[in-house]
């Protein structure tokens, strides 16, 4: 049987505190044919020599300055051998240890470009605040405020040299941009996975503070404005309003 190589790609930087619950749950997947990436910004903390620990297991490790997160994950796109390429960053864990063997079975089966799942949020404490339900995709969703959970997001590398990377004059909308951009203005096939694929510690730059939500809103503005969304407005007063479901 054949198993394309799956290559998961972390960025961090001082993320002593939760990386090596990260590393973890990557080289802890059944899956055999995993490539593991890791891009660190030049951590001054503790996070450098936790992730030495496990140097013999990481394919890729380089750690210097960066232009941020998503500058971060285009270098780890870069190095990436992979036929399918995920993003988990530090804070993110994968729930269990067949993840990725079923994101290559959902690959298999359906013959997507894309496959997605179900996330949950969690406290300090490893409590479930939130929780992410996706749903399948059809196509004109993201003109209703729809998009997957980024760290569930996994697609075939091919995609970012035929597409593009992350464009970092989206700022902390990066990623809602890219999915935006494969999914909706290109209308490439995607398939849902029904479980929780990732645990994601609750916060984000884009909600630290209100003058960061008003540019996250701005840049998700900007973002459909340039994909082709229909009436973006209304799509940006849909987005925050999807996620009142995930706290019952």
């Amino acid at each position: 049987m054949h198993f394309p190589k799956i290559t998961v790609v972390t960025v961090c930087f001082n993320a002593e505190g939760t990386i090596e619950r990260c590393i973890k749950s990557v080289l802890s997947q059944d899956y055999p044919n995993l490539e593991y990436v890791i891009v660190d910004g030049g951590s001054t903390d503790g996070t450098v020599p936790i992730i030495s620990k496990y140097k013999n297991r990481i394919n890729i490790f380089i750690s210097e300055p960066d232009n941020g997160i998503y500058d971060a994950m285009n270098k780890g796109i870069a190095f990436s051998s992979g036929e399918i390429t995920g993003m988990l960053n530090a804070d993110d864990f994968l729930t269990g240890e067949n993840i990725l063997t079923v994101v290559h079975e959902t690959f298999k089966k359906d013959e997507p470009y894309i496959v997605y799942g179900d996330l949950d949020y969690i406290d300090g404490a490893g409590r479930v605040i939130r929780k992410w339900r996706s749903g399948q995709y059809k196509h004109g969703m993201f003109n209703y405020g729809w998009m997957p959970p980024h760290p569930t997001f996994y697609c075939k590398t091919e995609l970012f040299e035929k597409l593009g990377n992350y464009q970092l004059v989206y700022g902390t909308a990066a990623d809602y941009e890219l999915m935006l951009r494969f999914m909706h203005l290109h209308k490439l096939p995607a398939a849902y996975i029904p479980m929780v694929m990732v645990k994601m510690a609750a916060g984000g730059v884009s909600n630290q503070s209100i003058s960061n939500r008003l540019k996250a809103l701005k840049n998700d503005l900007k973002a459909m404005y340039k994909n082709g969304v229909f009436l973006p407005p209304i799509a940006l007063l849909f987005k925050p309003l999807r996620k009142i479901k995930q706290f019952f």
